[in-house]
């Protein structure tokens, strides 16, 4: 007995790779935006070459699959504290570098 796929199977083969692609690419933006915000922050704290790289690989690397978007704001926030930067500062600035990986990654195509 052969099976044929309808319509209604590949429409639902369609969303599924959709959705896929959807996840891969907000995989993919959160970590370079993490990473983004975390050069951002090693230059706020003082730090560069090496350490600057740590601490951008370390904040996209610890926790990878758990961490939200609010962990990272609490813990970059927190980091900076001593320095005068306020919670909703860091927020902005998260958003900021996820906008700028949306569009580095659309421009990667």
């Amino acid at each position: 007995m052969e099976l044929t796929m309808t319509t209604f199977d590949k429409r639902e083969q369609g969303f599924e790779a959709k959705f896929a692609h959807d996840e891969e690419l907000m995989f993919k933006a959160t970590a370079r935006s993490n990473k983004l915000l975390g050069l951002w922050a090693a230059s706020q704290l003082g730090l560069s070459g090496d350490a600057a790289a740590g601490y951008a690989t370390a904040l996209v690397t610890d926790n990878l699959a758990s961490r939200t978007m609010d962990d990272v704001v609490g813990k970059v926030s927190g980091d900076l504290a001593a320095k005068g930067v306020a919670r909703e500062q860091v927020a902005l600035k998260l958003q900021e570098c996820l906008h700028q990986a949306l569009a580095q990654l659309e421009a990667d195509k």
